[in-house]
């Protein structure tokens, strides 16, 4: 049980030191909660930065402690010492445990209450590590949270400050246990009975003095009643409009919600909000939001391992110091060397941030997680219509929100639950609060627009100067409480202003233009002053003229203009253009929001991406048309189908058909090999081939033949040109057949139609062997017509079974003959049977007709080896 009790010790020692290094960070965006405020009608001063806190931990130090228990309380000691804490922050450590005999105490304060400027952040780092020296003989086993509480309230009120919270974490488990404390009683029964009445005791002045108690609590023992009492026992109007800024007791159930458990509490302690960002293991970049409306903010890396190294990107992309300005912001690292970094940012960049991890070999496994706090202290920017006004008249009264950075807050979603209030003070009479609102209605010019508009009218009995100052509450929102000051008038005012500007959009570096109207009623020419109001620093707005003369009497417009400056925040512009009576003791005449919108300046793609999506289309329009016009250039002029016949002594000797991709640019180059005694043939040859003829087609569809050592000339489809040594080519295109989709063939070549079937077509000797439909030949023999792509009849079709099967049907080159070879063939002896069968018969029965000549095929026989092709056979084309 001891070293149960021992490692719940050791965890609430580590988690001590966790929770000064995490208070270091936040303390950086603390908040004053509404708990302690200045007298009634002071004006409080306005401080940049965030505000301070003050706090107490309590770790509870029940039973001894182990060797791991003290390993753990130096890795606390290690937090500490980095722990990014506001410089006018103080901080104090106390252990407890109970005291049951002569020389034991209850509480030991190892860490009085310390600012925790540089040299104080060295002294918290160096006293907290004697959490890990305890010595059981100063100190008993048990938990007396009487004493505990007692000793941190004590600390709290010395030297305290008005308007800095107060708050107390509590590092426990939650059960009172003084049964073996005498100063209790006289029995563990009365004693334990003694303990809780001055722990509520205790409790009530923790209220009274506005301290927030907030218990965390680990282990598998927790007393979760006695918890929740303690948390509701102490101050909780710290900040009533943030729910979850109200004390409570948490629970911690397992190591790895303990940063973040803590980072909520103490967000909740000080009004300010958190932000949960992504989670990796390194190496990796992790992102977390940074809201428009921060104006102090901590980055937060869980990162565990010592080992694993961080680098910032703001929303800009780009990398920011580990200390020091930059761009408009302040930064500061702490942490590096230890489980938790932080990066505090004063006026930080709003956006999404990138954290980029890295780790050595070894380093990387385990998750590190990425969060930010921040709160929001705005500056308000009031205006008051009329100027000037008389006692008992009535005045509008608008307000704007703006961070320190001069960006207006024009997003509603952003001020969600605030409340918004102004509060007029003056000599004469008692100060008078007015609820503001931004729900359109008079005197609210626009529903969500984030400009806060109510209705005032000044007391009777005011008299001299005035002061308007705008309150606002929000969660994680404050206000810096900056008064605008006025001044009664009576009668007629002597000069009248009007203050106009141009609103609308522009960029840095551009002048805003504005009018100034001014009526002089006196008899006395006046000095008027224009100046710029609620101006954030750095933000290089510049007026111009700072001054304008008006003589007696006068009338008339001023033209002015404000200078943007190049490192000007995007969005609204915040503050106000004034004008005032230099010559009246600077009584202010009139005054009016800027309200121009600055946009970043365009880059060149925002500023001619038109132009160049119109030209690149434009481009591309002409490259699609001009590549489709290639195209059918291309086409045009592709010899692909193109049929070459060769001649000899009128007789057709060799043809060879052109293929897809063999006439590259509309050029074939073609040879006639006479090799080895052979008939000649046609071969492809290529350019520089000898003796190479080469025919090509125009875009035109022209056909364009030069010879081997000859002129190139005009050539039309079927028309002989010659090659030289009794030789001539001709060229059949399908393209110039005489209807459109036939296909023009030579000798006993048929013509098919667009639906494929066979139509007439010439004899060799070119006068037809008579016509055959689209449909097949009619009943000439009258034993049945043919059907289909020119069949004849049965008799036909048995006939040219048995020939087919007869017949070699190879080429003159020894090579099985194609489809179309076969078709010719068959189409042939069919055209022979017909004449038979058509001719006139003799007394002796035959034909009167000459015998047809035996044809290779037609008894199934080989033909003579005569080494010569016959006029008129179909030779073997290479290309198939």
């Amino acid at each position: 049980m001891n070293g149960d009790r021992g490692r719940r010790a050791s965890r609430t020692t580590a988690l001590a030191g966790v929770l000064l290094a995490l208070i270091g960070t936040f303390a950086a965006t603390g908040a004053v909660p509404g708990s302690a405020t200045g007298a009634p009608g002071d004006t409080p001063a306005v401080r940049e930065g965030a505000d301070p806190i003050d706090f107490v931990v309590l770790v509870d130090q029940s039973k001894s402690l182990s060797d791991k228990d003290l390993s753990r309380e130096v890795e606390a000691a290690a937090l500490l010492s980095q722990g990014e804490i506001s410089e006018r922050s103080r901080a104090a450590v106390i252990g407890f445990s109970s005291s049951e005999k002569n020389g034991q105490s209850e509480v030991r304060e190892v860490c009085e209450l310390t600012v925790v400027d540089k040299s104080g952040r060295e002294h918290l780092s160096d006293c907290v590590k004697q959490l890990s020296r305890r010595d059981s003989t100063s100190m008993g086993p048990g938990t007396d949270f009487p004493a505990a509480l007692r000793q941190a309230l004590t600390r709290l009120k010395e030297k305290s400050r008005p308007g800095t919270p107060k708050v107390i974490f509590l590092l426990t488990d939650g059960r009172l246990d003084v049964r073996d404390s005498p100063q209790y009683g006289a029995d563990p029964t009365s004693r334990q009975k003694e303990a809780a009445e001055q722990l509520t005791e205790e409790l009530g002045r923790a209220r009274e003095e506005s301290v927030q108690i907030w218990p965390l609590g680990f282990g598998g023992e927790i007393d979760r009643a006695a918890l929740t009492e303690m948390a509701a026992g102490g101050f909780r109007n710290g900040c009533s409009y943030l729910p979850s800024a109200t004390p409570r007791m948490r629970v911690l159930d397992s190591s790895a919600e303990i940063d973040k458990a803590l980072q909520e509490t103490f967000a909740a302690a000080r009004c300010a909000q958190v932000v949960q960002g992504s989670i990796g293991k390194p190496p990796a970049d992790l992102n977390v939001t940074i809201p428009k409306i921060a104006t102090d903010g901590s980055i937060t890396v869980s990162k565990h391992d010592p080992k694993v190294t961080a680098t910032y990107y703001d929303p800009r992309g780009k990398r920011v110091p580990t200390h020091g300005p930059f761009d408009g912001s302040t930064f500061e690292v702490t942490g590096q060397d230890g489980p938790v970094e932080a990066l505090r940012v004063k006026n930080p960049r709003p956006g999404t941030w990138r954290v980029h991890l890295e780790a050595p070999a070894g380093h990387g496994d385990r998750e590190v997680a990425v969060r930010a706090i921040w709160q929001g202290k705005l500056r308000s920017s009031v205006r008051l219509t009329p100027t000037s006004p008389r006692p008992g008249e009535p005045a509008v009264v608008e307000v704007r929100m703006q961070t320190r950075r001069g960006v207006v807050i024009d997003d509603p979603a952003q001020l969600k639950g605030i409340k918004v209030a102004a509060r007029l003070s003056g000599s004469g009479f008692d100060a008078l609060t007015v609820p503001l609102s931004d729900n359109g209605k008079a005197p609210d010019a626009r529903a969500g627009d984030v400009m806060f508009s109510g209705r005032l009218t000044v007391p009777d009995t005011a008299t001299g100067d005035l002061a308007l100052t705008a309150e606002m509450t929000a969660p994680g929102v404050t206000g810096d409480q900056r008064p605008l000051n006025a001044r009664i008038t009576s009668g007629t005012p002597p000069v009248t202003a009007e203050l106009s500007v141009e609103r609308g959009n522009a960029h840095p570096g551009d002048v805003v233009k504005g009018t100034l109207g001014i009526t002089n009623n006196g008899k006395e020419a006046r000095r008027l002053r224009l100046a710029l109001a609620d101006q954030a620093a750095g933000s290089g707005l510049r007026i111009s003229p700072a001054t304008v003369e008006v003589a007696a009497g006068e009338r008339k417009n001023v033209g002015f203009g404000i200078t943007l400056g190049s490192a000007i925040a995007s969005g609204e512009v915040g503050g106000r253009v004034t004008v005032a009576d230099l010559d009246d003791d600077g009584r202010v005449l009139d005054n009016t929001f800027i309200g121009v919108v600055v946009e970043p300046v365009p880059t060149w793609w925002e500023r001619w991406w038109g132009a160049v999506v119109a030209g690149a289309a434009v481009l591309l329009a002409l490259a699609v048309f001009t590549v489709v016009q290639l195209g059918a250039r291309r086409r045009r002029r592709d010899l692909a189908g193109v049929r070459l016949e060769l001649r000899g002594e009128g007789a057709a000797s060799d043809e060879l058909t052109v293929r897809q991709g063999q006439s590259p640019g509309g050029d074939f180059h073609f040879v006639v090999d006479r090799s080895r005694g052979a008939a000649p043939s046609l071969q492809r040859g290529g350019p520089a081939a000898a003796a190479t003829h080469r025919l090509r087609r125009t875009s035109g569809g022209e056909f364009l033949l030069r010879p081997h050592q000859g002129r190139e000339r005009t050539l039309r489809p079927g028309e002989a040109a010659s090659l030289g040594d009794g030789l001539e080519i001709v060229v059949h295109d399908r393209r110039s057949a005489g209807r459109p989709g036939r296909r023009d063939r030579t000798g006993d070549d048929r013509n098919r139609s667009r639906t494929g079937r066979r139509t007439a077509a010439p004899d060799r000797d070119g006068r037809g062997d008579g016509r055959r439909s689209a449909r097949g030949e009619g009943r000439r023999d009258g034993r049945g017509g043919g059907r289909g792509r020119g069949d004849g009849g049965p008799e036909d079709r048995r006939a040219d079974r048995r020939e087919d099967r007869s017949a070699d049907r190879r080429d003159g080159r020894g090579r099985p003959e194609n489809d179309d070879r076969r078709d010719d063939r068959r189409d042939d002896r069919r055209g022979e049977r017909r004449r038979e069968r058509d001719a006139p018969r003799t007394s002796d029965g035959s034909s009167g007709r000459p015998p047809r000549a035996r044809r290779h095929g037609d008894d199934g026989g080989s033909p003579p080896n005569t080494g010569e092709q016959t006029a008129g056979s179909r030779p073997f084309d290479p290309n198939f």
